[in-house]
């Protein structure tokens, strides 16, 4: 599966975690379809890191954020995903992004 809706943006502090952010604004009409990117993105997470999940600054592997919003009839999500360069570099691997470390 590709991501159609979720289009992540890599940052990097200067103690080397990654971050991978994302947002999605669409009708509810659309919201089935980014709920399954963010399932896909979680699941690959957890099964290929599997219980390495947790803050990153204290040693885990990686972690996330999820924000659900709707105003006006609009869903806004926004993913951030942090994780050590190990992580980052599966992540943007399996996803093709573009950036990445």
């Amino acid at each position: 599966m590709t991501l159609n809706y979720l289009d992540f943006e890599y940052s990097e502090d200067t103690q080397g975690i990654g971050v991978f952010d994302a947002m999605a604004s669409t009708a509810p009409d659309q919201a089935a379809a980014v709920d399954a990117e963010i399932a896909l993105v979680l699941d690959w997470a957890s099964a290929s890191f599997p219980d390495r999940r947790g803050p990153v600054g204290d040693g885990s592997d990686w972690d996330y954020d999820l924000q659900d919003t709707q105003e006006a009839g609009w869903r806004t999500v926004t993913l951030s995903i942090s994780g050590t360069r190990e992580f980052c570099a599966a992540f943007s691997l399996r996803f093709a992004l573009e950036s990445g470390p």
